[in-house]
């Protein structure tokens, strides 16, 4: 007895001592080591991702392609990374999550090789569609359900959401570290250390080269984390009906959040104040270090109030901000609503994924945060291009309260369906 006992205490992934200092830095209190590989793959990722979204489409142009042609990759591989996380979440269940990573992770290392080994539009969409990359700001990629799935394995209550706090905080870091990278080969080319096409080629070699390092990460994730000591993954089941009311409401969200992308932001800056490329950067990177302050803060607020509280009533403020920007009179004004906005608007981001893995069940996780996710990236495609319609008529604010608006009537509709559905105590 004594014997079976000592044996559970070792396989508990709770109890686990965390080995080595990486892993007592990156993770919060509560949670298994097992967890360290994941965030460090990330960071990686972000940083990839960062300075990829900006430039994508200089290297389109300097290949010789027209901007039709950007904007056909650049939907294609949204439109990928939505079809690749449905397969997962249908499928993936049938393979064991740690290859999956795997196999993901190579897929990024044969996505930058392809990018900088090809010129040719057809080929570069099919590499596009497969692929990984993400021209977005946020996480689109088949990693995320992934990723999350193994996440909320390692952690129970609020141990779980300190943990997803920690993994949004280092990914908006990183990628605005990944961002600044995008400056490379202009500096690069200024030297005359190579020609401008070859320092972007280096660029997406650099993001295989990321693909690499990930893949060795993941191999450090234990396989008894999930395929042996967890429930093994499974379609959806006993909470279809609330993943999938859940994912009609982020549709809302996301849709909503379309209408003002940074690259509409930016161009509302610049005619709305005039605003310079400098200028505008200086604001972004800004809003990018407040948004990544809100959720690292979110994790104790909602042990004040819960996470569904957290993410109402937070976005709530954040929205009538945006709302009120789009009418201000003049810049200071704007931008002091603008930064409060960011302060509060990512608070949702870390409960969001807390909840949804709290209210299934575990063998559920993986396909929750797939369909979870696709039909937010699918809704998320499409709405830039009302945005930029509503611009292009003269209707400058529009897309900002519009925004404001639906994001409001999310948070009130979420709240009124779910708040009589907490997740239940940590298993």
């Amino acid at each position: 007895m004594h014997g079976a006992i000592r044996a559970l205490h070792r396989t508990n992934p709770m109890e686990e001592p965390r080995p080595h200092t990486l892993a007592r830095l990156l993770l919060p209190a509560g949670v298994a080591s097992s967890a360290w590989p994941l965030l460090v793959a990330r960071g990686l990722r972000a940083v990839g991702d960062g300075y990829m979204a900006v430039l994508l489409p200089a290297y389109l142009l300097a290949i010789g392609l027209g901007q039709l042609e950007v904007g056909l990759v650049s939907t294609a591989t949204l439109l990928g990374s939505a079809f690749a996380t449905l397969a997962v979440g249908a499928w993936g269940h049938r393979l064991a999550p740690r290859a999956l990573l795997r196999g993901a992770a190579l897929l990024m290392a044969g996505t930058g090789l392809g990018f900088a080994g090809l010129t040719a539009f057809w080929p570069l969409l099919l590499v596009a569609f497969v692929g990984t990359l993400n021209p977005s700001s946020g996480d689109v990629s088949v990693f995320l359900p992934l990723e999350h799935a193994r996440l909320a394995e390692a952690a129970r209550g609020a141990a779980r959401t300190a943990l997803f706090a920690r993994y949004s905080v280092l990914g908006a870091l990183c990628a605005a570290l990944g961002a600044l990278a995008a400056a490379l080969p202009d500096a690069l080319a200024r030297n005359g250390a190579l020609t401008r096409l070859d320092a972007l080629r280096v660029m997406f070699v650099g993001y295989a080269a990321i693909g690499v390092a990930v893949w060795w990460l993941y191999r450090h994730v234990p396989r008894a984390a999930a395929d042996t000591a967890q429930a093994a993954p499974a379609p959806l089941g006993p909470s279809r009906a609330i993943v999938v009311r859940l994912a009609a409401l982020f549709c809302v969200d996301s849709f909503a959040g379309g209408l003002v992308v940074n690259s509409l932001m930016a161009l509302w800056m610049f005619e709305r104040f005039g605003l310079s490329l400098a200028q505008a950067g200086l604001y972004f990177f800004w809003a990018g270090l407040l948004g990544a302050a809100s959720q690292f803060a979110a994790p104790r607020l909602a042990q004040r109030i819960g996470l569904l509280n957290t993410m109402v009533f937070t976005h709530i403020p954040a929205n009538l901000c945006l709302i009120l920007a789009a009418l201000a009179p003049n810049l200071p004004l704007a931008l002091t609503l603008l930064f409060v906005r960011s302060l509060l608007s990512q608070m949702d981001v870390p409960t969001r994924t807390a909840y949804v893995m709290g209210v299934v069940t575990p063998a559920e996780r993986t396909a929750a945060a797939s369909f979870t996710a696709v039909p937010r990236s699918l809704a998320a495609a499409m709405s830039p291009a009302l945005g930029g319609a509503l611009f292009a008529a003269g209707f400058i604010g529009a897309p900002l309260i519009a925004c404001g608006l639906l994001k409001i009537a999310y948070d009130l509709s979420l709240w009124r369906a779910f708040r009589r559905h907490p997740p239940p105590d940590p298993e």
